[in-house]
């Protein structure tokens, strides 16, 4: 729930991985710019103008790379590490602003705004100044008595040059307020998918609007209580917590390979590499995890020896750290066959709490290596990925299964030996 005589913002960066592209090189404003994902595959981010090129989400870069040159377009392997080191410094100013702040993906927060609602605007626009000035990427906020009401704010701030990039929905008025939400599908509702939106279609409740009108009893009695909370909050209730819309039920650190892993002593150095990336991002939320997946997996389209090996390991307590979460993704290597190109591994760890709350009859997680995620978590975002592992993870030259990133702009924030240059005249 908000609290009393506060609202809710939520600030998003605007077309995050291609503004992180642009803050470092301006040449880049203006032009079509996709960025790449895993193995430079496919499109996963377009700039305005590529997307006016009829460049759709998803497309494999080697159908377009031709058309490249003739179009203008620019094209970069997607910079993790900058994307990271970047998001961090956003959600440290934003945390200035609120002593309620939740991070909810890599370029969207919620936040707390205390105050008169003009007051709460002016925030909203300080916000999206200073984190202009201070990083260089463009952010909207959107601002709501709920989270599902800020979500829809943030969106009309993006599409509506009169709202200059800050929508307050308590200061719109009640006619262009309804006028919005009968013309928003509730199909792009937050929170509403494809199939529970074809479900609301048959009933008649096509728009925002419908659904608000609905009766949150009746709804959660057809669907669930989660679609009923989105009834509510669209009704201006505030009944979804910071856990319910953090997602954090699990955590994944999963990427195919560059060239096809075909010996345990190579899965082995991607198990470790993927096993501590899991452990950062347990450290970077705050969380621990009893419970480990590893798996890998052939190409389902090769005509070869097919295999997907999976092990499901409890871990001995509730725990982040590296060293346990990388023994027990090696638990996966028996099942490995020699001499199977394996094109994808990862591990899941599940059955998470945050750290600190796990129970007294567990046995404590070792009190010589309990910060030992944190620390690598900690190096790493300061210095890049690379700076620091343990094992496998230590190693400064890729393998050859490394993930291929040919496009890939420098590491502006994170490597001394490529921070910008600024020349005088």
């Amino acid at each position: 729930m908000s609290e009393a005589g506060s609202s809710i913002a939520l600030v998003d960066v605007n077309n995050f991985y291609v503004s992180s592209e642009r803050a470092f090189d301006p040449s880049l404003e203006g032009r079509p710019l996709v960025v790449l994902s895993n193995n430079d595959g496919c499109v996963i981010t377009r700039s305005p103008e590529a997307k006016a090129l009829g460049i759709t989400m998803g497309t494999p870069w080697f159908r377009i790379a031709g058309q490249a040159q003739q179009w203008g377009l620019e094209v970069r392997s997607s910079n993790y590490e900058l994307y990271g080191d970047l998001s961090a410094r956003v959600m440290e100013l934003l945390g200035r602003y609120t002593g309620n702040l939740e991070i909810y993906s890599i370029d969207e927060a919620f936040l707390t705004l205390p105050g008169p609602l003009r007051a709460q605007r002016v925030t909203g626009a300080e916000i999206r100044a200073v984190v202009r000035r201070n990083v260089g990427l463009p952010v909207c906020v959107g601002i709501a008595s709920t989270k599902t009401l800020a979500k829809l704010a943030n969106r009309w701030a993006k599409g509506n040059p009169e709202f200059d990039g800050v929508c307050h929905w308590d200061l719109v008025p009640e006619d262009n307020r309804r006028s919005l939400l009968q013309r928003l599908a509730v199909s792009d509702i937050w929170g509403i998918g494809a199939k529970n939106a074809q479900s609301l279609n048959a009933l008649g409740i096509d728009s925002a609007w419908d659904l608000a009108a609905a009766d949150p009893v009746a709804i959660r009695k057809r669907f669930s209580v989660v679609l009923m909370r989105t009834v509510l909050e669209l009704q201006g209730t505030s009944c979804i917590t910071g856990r319910e819309s953090t997602g954090n039920e699990q955590v994944l650190y999963s990427r195919s390979f560059a060239a096809p892993v075909s010996t345990r002593h190579a899965m082995h150095q991607a198990l470790s590499v993927y096993a501590q990336g899991a452990a950062s991002r347990l450290a970077r939320k705050d969380l621990q995890g009893r419970v480990l997946t590893a798996f890998a997996a052939t190409s389902p389209f090769s005509s070869g020896r097919k295999s997907s090996p999976t092990v499901c390991v409890p871990l001995p307590a509730y725990t982040a750290d590296p060293l346990e979460l990388t023994r027990a993704a090696d638990t996966l290597l028996p099942l490995i066959e020699e001499g199977v190109p394996y094109i994808r591994a990862g591990v899941i760890v599940t059955d998470l709490r945050p750290a600190g709350a796990q129970a007294m009859l567990l046995p404590p997680a070792s009190a010589t290596r309990k910060d030992t995620g944190p620390l690598l978590h900690d190096v790493g975002r300061r210095f890049g990925r690379s700076a620091i592992g343990l094992g496998h993870a230590g190693l400064k030259a890729g393998s050859e299964w490394t993930m291929k990133r040919d496009m890939l702009s420098p590491h502006y924030t994170t490597k001394w030996s490529e921070l910008p240059v600024v020349k005088a005249r």
